[in-house]
């Protein structure tokens, strides 16, 4: 939702901040007071190309900015996304597939560098009256195209100049999948195109093999059946150094464990040997401290003895075990012939086995990939033309969720766009499944053909051609959108698709600007059009810019945009225009004024009437 925008040196507006209502906010104003210039703010925040003629005369800069409020469900969305594969990836745009609106551009937002701050988005740009504009999100500056990407996920413009956006095939599309509910069907049929397009890639690898990649192969094997010859086990390297160590030290661990038992308790070395061991001496020394009836301090000293004693004891186990166990000279040959076994293969494929091992392992797979027999080829065409007959199946399925959505699209329009005084027009969203080449469409084994990335009817998106034609009036031609109709027929068939829109899906993380939606209506039409504006507002932020009052009144919040003379003299000098909002007896005069250009008491009446009856 958009929060704030505010503005500096645009145009005639050198300062201005509004505060849009959650629902439906209307901009009014005398023809020639500067409405233009708020459209002009959003669409410099959203990326668009920055004029220095915009730039108010005598300032150096012009600037705007637009704070947009996030929901929690949005912040917390793109979480589970982050670190998505490429392959689930929009090929419009490069998101996440699973992610649109709000979700979407807090992702790109991240993606950039910019974390929300306190659940808001700040969208600004800079306009020099000479040099390059500035473009800067969440105080970190981005290319432009940033600024375009993360605004086209929060607004949604409908006016002259950017109707042909729903022109575009892909947009179109877009549009009818989001009102077709289908994500299960299109997720089901991206997951089948990724699979055979990776087969293809894989078969494209094969048949484009020269001799370089045949030598490659070739290494691979004999250096994997040189690693699985020597068998190199984790740690086994180290371990063996270790026992080397121990049997070249052999003399000198003999004698030093020797003598260290020979303290501690002789008769581990000498079954003979007389004399007390240090743990029978220290046991003497328990038994003579219990031996004195004085507690306290003797006790507790008895107590420690005991517990050095206990772990002396393990000490002279632990050195028991290492008597005899010197190794050999054969072992020692061994062990040396094994580690320069190891040490062949860390200098070729190391520096460590771990390393060695990763590598065989992989070279493993990589040799499959390589290796182009003929057996090899013939096995993956098989799987690849198994996976075309499932991505072709599930393109189906998705056609046949698009044509059913389509058709009740189309209805739904032309029943609102009767009540827009377009009596007559129609929309026909028209789903045309592509035909396989060879034209035998149940034939699915001969479609998938025999050349790796031939994918026939199949696209990323599916199979579909789609197409919004539009009849703006009983008798005319049936046109593709955009060529059909002027400004403002076009921005009501938005505000129709938008209606059925958020009908069929409930509620819009969007902002929706409409302008000149107005344009050739009046009477009992307007008032049906601020009503669908307001009715919109109900699950989405609606701003129109009108200069009819039955529109206006419908509006949660209005906003006038008016001219001031700042100075005598030249009727241009010192003229700023400034932007209020109306309320309560100013929204009355307002309204008034747009009814009959007067504020009479009759008009007032006329106006407190229409705001009267402008409710849901």
């Amino acid at each position: 939702m958009l929060e704030e925008l505010d503005i500096r040196n645009l145009g005639p507006i050198r300062e201005a901040s509004i505060a849009p209502a959650r629902g439906m906010t209307a901009i009014t104003g005398e023809t020639g007071a500067g409405k233009s210039m708020l459209l002009s703010a959003i669409r410099l925040v959203s990326g668009d190309t920055a004029e220095s003629s915009r730039v108010a005369a005598g300032a150096d800069e012009a600037w705007a900015q637009a704070i947009f409020a996030l929901d929690d469900d949005a912040l917390a969305a793109d979480s589970g996304n982050h670190g998505q594969d490429d392959s689930s990836r929009d090929a419009d745009d490069g998101e996440p597939a699973a992610l649109i609106g709000v979700a979407a551009a807090v992702a790109r937002a991240r993606d950039a560098g910019v974390e929300p701050e306190d659940g808001e988005l700040f969208l600004s740009r800079t306009v020099p009256a000479s040099g390059r504009s500035r473009a800067v999100l969440g105080g970190k500056s981005v290319p432009r195209s940033v600024l375009g990407s993360i605004a086209g996920e929060l607004v949604t413009i409908h006016g002259q100049a950017d109707q042909l956006k729903i022109a575009s095939a892909a947009r179109q599309r877009e549009f009818l999948d989001r009102v077709a509910g289908d994500e299960a069907e299109l997720d089901a049929y991206r997951q089948a195109w990724n699979e055979l397009t990776a087969m293809d890639e894989r078969l494209g690898r094969l048949r484009s093999q020269e001799s370089s990649a045949r030598q490659q192969a070739d290494y691979l094997r004999e250096s994997i059946d040189r690693i699985n010859r020597t068998n190199p086990q984790l740690g086994e390297d180290e371990e063996l150094k270790s026992r080397r160590e121990r049997i070249e030290n052999a003399a000198d661990i003999a004698q030093g464990v020797g003598a260290a038992l020979g303290a501690l308790d002789a008769s581990q070395v000498d079954a003979d040997a007389g004399g007390a061991s240090a743990v029978d001496l220290i046991n003497h020394a328990v038994t003579s401290l219990r031996a004195i009836r004085v507690g306290g301090e003797f006790a507790e000293q008895a107590d420690r003895l005991e517990s050095i004693n206990a772990d002396l004891g393990d000490v002279v186990f632990s050195l028991t075990q290492e008597l005899g166990d010197e190794g050999s000279v054969e072992d020692l040959d061994q062990i040396n012939g094994r580690i320069h076994e190891l040490n062949e293969l860390t200098r070729r494929w190391g520096p460590t086995l771990a390393d060695v091992i990763a590598w065989r392992d992989k070279a493993t797979f990589d040799l499959e990939d390589l290796d182009a027999s003929p057996e090899k080829v013939a096995e993956l065409e098989a799987e690849r033309q198994s996976l075309y007959s499932a991505a072709l199946a599930a393109a189906d399925t998705l056609s046949a969720a698009r044509t059913k959505a389509a058709a009740s699209l189309g209805a739904r329009v032309a029943d609102e766009l009767s009540s827009l005084a377009m009596s007559g027009a129609s929309l026909e969203v028209r789903v045309t499944p592509r035909e396989l080449s060879d034209g035998h469409d149940n034939d699915r084994e001969a479609a998938a053909g025999d050349s790796a990335g031939d994918t026939g009817p199949l696209e990323p998106y599916g199979r579909d051609d789609i197409a919004f034609l539009f009849t703006p009036f009983e008798g005319s031609a049936q046109l593709p959108m955009g060529k059909s109709a002027s400004g403002g027929e076009l921005s009501r068939l938005m505000l129709a698709l938008e209606l059925v829109a958020a009908d069929v899906r409930g509620g819009s993380d969007q902002t929706f600007i409409f302008d000149e939606v107005d344009a050739g209506v009046g009477g009992k039409a307007a008032v049906e059009l601020g009503k669908r504006l307001a009715r919109l507002a109900r699950n989405a932020q609606v701003i129109v810019v009108t200069h009819l009052a039955q529109v206006a009144s419908w509006a949660d919040a209005q906003f006038v945009v008016s001219k001031e003379s700042q100075g005598a003299g030249d009727e241009t000098a010192g003229v700023a225009t400034t932007v209020l909002e109306v309320r309560d007896d100013q929204r009355v005069h307002e309204i008034a004024r747009m009814l009959s250009g007067s504020e009479s008491e009759a008009s007032l009446d006329h106006a407190r009437e229409l705001l009267k009856d402008s409710a849901l």
